[in-house]
Order: structure tokens, then C-alpha cells, then sequence
């Protein structure tokens, strides 16, 4: 592990590539699972005043399904997640004209009718945080949905935490980053030396 700041860092974070690979994969992590995208305390606020805003963009069924069951849902572990479509795509998914599974807050972000892009949880999306009282740890999570996206990323050669820099920057902070940035280079610098 390494740390900077309050953060625990795995080194996966430094040592696997991964750039999402859409023409492959179809956004597969937007409708595959059992449970809906984390959603943090502090976002919940921010969810609830932007909705008016976001269900233009929201397919008939992500609607009717946050109509029904709220614009989030809690866990058995009392966390918030993003509500799902009988139990398995996200209510906020959208489909482009290929069917690949794209996020509707922010399609509603990138038209500028809101200033919020989505969870932290989806723009994090190969890491996975978990906040604690006394620190963070920062996550590599490995989703077999998510092999081609190695692959390209491997092909590209681009570490993880390169390829989530903006949404790192969104949770932690530019300096934070830029530390974690030099502690990578001398991370791989040092074993290539061993």
C-alpha cells in the first residue's frame, strides 16, 4: 500500500492499465450487476436538486423506476446506490444508437443543463473508494466485464490512475494527484531497478 495524504493506495492503482473500450464492452457496467453505483451522503443533495433537470434525458422505464422505488436506494449495509430497473440496469442509463449504455446525468452534463457530471463512484470506475473515519482506501477493483478495457489499456499503455486522473482531481484534489504522480514515477522507476 502506499499513502498520501489520508489515502491508502493499492499499487494496482500504478501497476494495471485500463481505458474503457465502449465499442466493446457496450457500457456493460451501467446494466450488468445486482446492485446500483454507490452514491455518497454528500451527493444525495446534489442528486435530488438536479433530477428535474436530468429526467429529460432518462428512458421511460429509469423514470418509472425512481418514481417507484426513490432517486436512490439504500443497501443492507445502509449505503446509498443509484436505483435500478428490475434489479438490474441503473435507472439513469440512457442508450446511444449503437446501444451502448451511456450515463443520463451527464448526457444532461455535457448539453450544460446541469454542473454535476455523476457519482464519484461511476467517474472513479476502475477504483473503488471506501471512506473511513481516519482514512480513504483507494481500490483497484477487476470486473471481468471490464477485460477488453485491460486490454486496450495494456495496448495503450496507460496505469489506472492516468486514465481516472480527472475524477481523482474531483475527489482528492490537484495537489493530491500531483503527489500521487511523482509517487508512481518512482514506484515504477524503482522496480525496474530491482
Amino acid at each position: 500500500m502506499i499513502q498520501i495524504g489520508k489515502a491508502l493506495i493499492s499499487e494496482e492503482i500504478i501497476e494495471k492499465e485500463f481505458v474503457c473500450n465502449l465499442s466493446a464492452c457496450k457500457g456493460a457496467c451501467c446494466i450488468d450487476g445486482d446492485a446500483g453505483a454507490p452514491i455518497g451522503k454528500d451527493e444525495i443533495n446534489i442528486l435530488m436538486d438536479i433530477y428535474p433537470k436530468v429526467k429529460p434525458f432518462l428512458t421511460e422505464e429509469g423514470k418509472k423506476a425512481i418514481e417507484e422505488q426513490g432517486l436512490y436506494t439504500t443497501n443492507e449495509f445502509g449505503e446509498y446506490e443509484t436505483t435500478l430497473v428490475n434489479g438490474k440496469d441503473c435507472a439513469y442509463v440512457i442508450f446511444d444508437e449503437k446501444k451502448i449504455a451511456l450515463c443520463g446525468i451527464e448526457e444532461a452534463y455535457n448539453q450544460g443543463e446541469v454542473d454535476w457530471k455523476k457519482p464519484i463512484s461511476c467517474h472513479l470506475y476502475p477504483i473503488r473508494v471506501q471512506d473511513y473515519s481516519e482514512f480513504s482506501a483507494v481500490n483497484y477493483h477487476k470486473w471481468e466485464i471490464c477485460d477488453d478495457a485491460c486490454s486496450l489499456g495494456k495496448e495503450l499503455q496507460v496505469p489506472v490512475y492516468k486514465f481516472v486522473k480527472q475524477a481523482l482531481i474531483r475527489k482528492f484534489g490537484e495537489d493530491w494527484y500531483s503527489e500521487l504522480e511523482q509517487t508512481a514515477i518512482q514506484y515504477q522507476k524503482n522496480k525496474k531497478e530491482s
